[in-house]
């Protein structure tokens, strides 16, 4: 990743962080093993690594099942991803309007 999101900067920047804001980024979408590891930014085998306690925490469930390829998405369901979901929709608000009061003032200038 060329540049942090505001949640890996709020969260910390760790390879089940990385997967958290890929699938809160995308979570409407199912994707592979794979996928979610080329997007998240992290190896497979470290997606293997931290495999087990998404799974375990109810953090993605499986989907379907296409060819030899299972897939996965965050499940929206659980509390936990629930309250993450509005942090993360929290810290983005918050940055817009940062942002949004920089260009009111150097318009004003």
């Amino acid at each position: 990743m060329a540049t942090k999101s505001l949640f890996i900067e709020f969260m910390g920047d760790s390879p089940t962080v990385r997967v958290l804001d890929f699938l809160m980024s995308e979570r409407d979408l199912d994707f592979s093993i794979t996928d979610m590891a080329r997007n998240s930014g992290i190896g497979r085998a470290t997606l293997y690594r931290i495999w087990d306690a998404l799974v375990r925490n109810g953090i993605i469930v499986p989907t379907r099942v296409i060819g030899k390829a299972k897939l996965y998405k965050l499940n929206k369901g659980n509390k936990k991803i629930k309250k993450l979901i509005e942090l993360d929709d929290a810290l983005i608000l918050e940055d817009l309007r940062k942002r949004s009061r920089k260009l009111k003032v150097a318009a004003q200038q």
